[in-house]
């Protein structure tokens, strides 16, 4: 990205704030431009600092942190923010549903400082990141439950290839790892992942994954 990267926070509690906060001023490429409290407040904020990243609590009073991330992505004027959610628990019952409707990723609260700060600047440069043990536990709690699928309406756009690269992404492999599974180059299943995610109109591979897995994809 061309200069600095603007973030804001939206978080009940004033300390993890105050501790976010001093990790983001230490960093010469990220600027802090809002803070809010709750969901509401956030939004008012949102809207008027636009960011290009936002680490937002999943639980806060008034308006938590899901109806915050429904009420920007239906916002069009905020479609360039990018909502990258914080969650004390490794399996908060508002993961999956917040990926559905179109968070960049998730991070636990207690993440190491580079991981965050990881976090804001591929989420910042278009990409998606999860914590590794918070996707793994996503699939393995949402993807395995017994469940009727529902295709995406643009699913039948996809190759046979594309579809079976879709459904590796959704199992929590990196793009080397499923590389190795099929013998093929990094590079090949770069690109498949960008043509499913141009045609199913995912945001970023956080999106791919929940596309897949309630489209009933499966690795064979």
């Amino acid at each position: 990205m061309i200069g600095r990267i603007r973030v804001a926070l939206v978080d009940d509690q004033p300390l993890v704030r105050m501790g976010l906060a001093t990790i983001i001023r230490a960093e010469s490429d990220l600027e802090l431009v809002g803070e809010a409290g709750d969901g509401r407040d956030g939004l008012a904020m949102l809207r008027r600092t636009r960011p290009d990243v936002v680490l937002c609590d999943i639980r806060m009073p008034v308006l938590d942190g899901l109806g915050l991330l429904e009420q920007v992505v239906a916002d069009g004027s905020l479609a360039g923010v990018r909502m990258v959610m914080l969650t004390t628990f490794e399996l908060d019952e508002y993961v999956f549903e917040s990926l559905r409707l179109g968070a960049s990723g998730f991070l636990l609260k207690d993440a190491e400082p580079a991981r965050l700060l990881e976090a804001v600047r591929v989420v910042a440069d278009g990409g998606s990141l999860l914590a590794p043990s918070v996707t793994r536990r996503v699939i393995e709690e949402f993807g395995t439950r017994p469940r009727a699928a529902k295709p995406h309406p643009r699913l039948g756009e996809l190759t046979d290839r594309e579809r079976e690269i879709a459904a590796w992404v959704a199992t929590g492999r990196s793009n080397a790892e499923i590389a190795a599974e099929l013998v093929v180059s990094p590079d090949t299943v770069r690109t498949h992942v960008s043509r499913a995610m141009v045609k199913l109109h995912a945001r970023d591979r956080a999106q791919l994954v929940v596309f897949a897995i309630e489209s009933g994809l499966r690795v064979d």
